[in-house]
């Protein structure tokens, strides 16, 4: 049981230090080339990226390339702007 417990703990701890700056969360489509990968996911970005689809994929797509991703499109912006 406390193999189990310290990781969830771990893991919740950063989930909670990751959205406290957060001021709204971004739906997004992504992909990757060679071979091709689509992604739908979703990402908590800072106030001044929450006004528009395009501030938000300004803040956003540079993030994903440091992953190998290009950003396709904001799909909805959540809470924020």
């Amino acid at each position: 049981m406390k193999r189990i417990t310290l990781p969830l703990l771990a893991l919740a701890a950063l989930l909670a230090a990751g959205t406290a700056d957060a001021a709204c969360r971004v739906e997004y489509k992504a992909k990757r080339d060679n071979p091709l990968k689509l992604d739908f996911g979703t990402a908590d970005l800072p106030d001044s990226a929450c006004a528009s689809k395009e501030a938000a994929a300004a803040a956003l797509a540079p993030r994903l390339a440091k992953q190998g991703w290009t950003l396709l499109a904001i799909v909805s912006i959540l809470g924020g702007g």
